[in-house]
């Protein structure tokens, strides 16, 4: 019976381990940050970007090999069917013009060969020593790039979401409101207080409001794994938002006085580390004409037998060391265009960089506009909110105490509901609006 129940434990080993590393790839409480987070290690375009890094390490240390003792091994082994015939003088008769047809060498040749290489100068060697710390940078800076570009695009559609299953909770209360309204209008219908009119606003009111519910809670689900596949989430895992109304609206606020630097955006920056490789190319080109010197050595183990059983007996060793020197002369001007070339891409390379400067400056302003128009309609929103709830109570209670139609109570529940809807869209727009301003500004938090 222990066998039995060790095996079945056993067989239950994969199945724990695969719940443990689901439960480990989903989210508990997903707030803003921990979205973020989560993202930051499991979206593709991230990995890919990390991928990235580790290539251009390697291919860096693959550059930087050159400068290191390069060592080679041959191996040839041969028979000749027929041995080469050199044509000697006749030594029997010195003063014979005739040549003596000789059969030379050995039926069985093999050759085993070592060779060292050094490189002492060479300039793809040195292009590679100096713009090693250079392509470093740039990759990084290619992963901060789309670490920004994820942080932003995860924190509207997590704004958005969240706004959404907000405008359910808002139609729910709604809903709500509507059917104690529909109760009431019935029964004072039933009564002979009020006509059948009312109690049929209030049935066509609350089906509105059903089917608005209806169609924000299906938006609820697309947004949902919109947002999924920003965070690189599994689709069919649950994502239960975690969030506070009072603490987003706390977090609107931005410094609107700061000036904005262009090197700040990573974008800048990258532009910038592509100017210094262009420069290094640049400076390449123009070594053209210097020369390639490298130092060798090379050893042979050369074996020579008419047996070819006996052939590794006897052995005939060489070696030499030497010094090489390559040096250009002339190349059809070639070097002359390929330096202008990379003059010209330097050039360019500049304008990039003030077009983007011209470009974030129109960028942050149209933001920062944004932001203050959406700020401003916000706080208005904010005061209609309040006005709207306390007509909305007073309507009520004067409707039950006769005083007011059914006509005031539906207008003022329209206008309840759509100033709340407005309201927290206009906090969505603020949040957004305060994102592209950071963003503007270079200062996009990737946690």
């Amino acid at each position: 019976m222990k066998k039995y129940l060790i095996a079945w434990l056993l067989s239950l080993g994969p199945l724990l381990s695969y719940s443990q590393q689901a439960a480990d790839s989903t989210l508990r409480q997903a707030t803003l940050e921990s979205c973020i987070q989560y993202a930051l290690q499991h979206q593709p375009v991230i990995k890919q970007s990390e991928l990235d890094k580790l290539i251009a390490e390697r291919t860096i240390r693959s550059a930087l090999s050159n400068w290191l003792p390069q060592i080679s091994g041959a191996y040839n082994i041969q028979h000749y069917l027929k041995l080469p015939i050199s044509l000697l003088p006749n030594f029997s008769n010195p003063s014979s013009p005739e040549r003596v047809p000789v059969t030379t060498g050995l039926a069985n040749l093999s050759n085993i060969q070592f060779t060292l290489n050094q490189n002492i100068f060479n300039r793809d060697a040195l292009l590679a020593s100096r713009t090693a710390d250079t392509y470093r940078r740039q990759a990084s800076q290619s992963l901060v790039d789309n670490q920004i570009d994820v942080t932003v695009n995860v924190s509207k559609a997590f704004y958005d979401l969240i706004l959404t299953q907000k405008q359910v909770d808002i139609l729910d209360s709604d809903i709500l409101r509507l059917e104690r309204s529909l109760q009431d209008a019935t029964n004072q219908y039933k009564s002979g207080i009020v006509d059948r009119t009312d109690y049929k606003r209030a049935a066509i009111a609350l089906n509105n409001s059903r089917a608005q519910r209806k169609q924000a809670q299906e938006q609820i689900n697309g947004k949902a794994q919109y947002l999924k596949q920003l965070m690189g989430y599994p689709p069919k895992a649950e994502l239960q938002l975690t969030y506070d109304t009072l603490q987003l609206a706390n977090e609107i606020y931005i410094d609107t006085t700061q000036l904005i630097r262009p090197e700040n955006r990573i974008e800048f920056q990258l532009l910038q580390t592509q100017q210094d490789l262009l420069k290094a190319n640049l400076q390449y080109n123009r070594w053209a004409y210097l020369p390639s010197v490298s130092a060798l050595a090379n050893y042979n183990f050369v074996f020579q037998n008419n047996e070819f059983a006996r052939l590794y007996s006897r052995n005939f060793p060489n070696s030499l060391v030497g010094l090489s020197i390559a040096l250009p002369i002339f190349q059809g001007g070639r070097r002359v265009q390929e330096t202008r070339i990379a003059e010209l891409r330097l050039e360019r390379s500049r304008w990039d960089l003030t077009n983007l400067t011209n470009a974030v400056n129109t960028e942050y302003q149209q933001a920062l506009a944004n932001y203050k128009g959406n700020l401003a309609n916000y706080r208005a929103l904010q005061e209609n909110l309040d006005l709207a709830t306390d007509v909305y109570r007073v309507i009520q209670l004067q409707y039950r105490s006769g005083v007011r139609t059914y006509l005031d109570v539906i207008i003022a529940q329209n206008d309840l509901r759509a100033t709340q809807l407005t309201y927290f869209n206009a906090l969505y727009q603020v949040l957004v609006s305060k994102l592209d301003v950071q963003r503007a500004l270079g200062t996009v938090p990737t946690y």
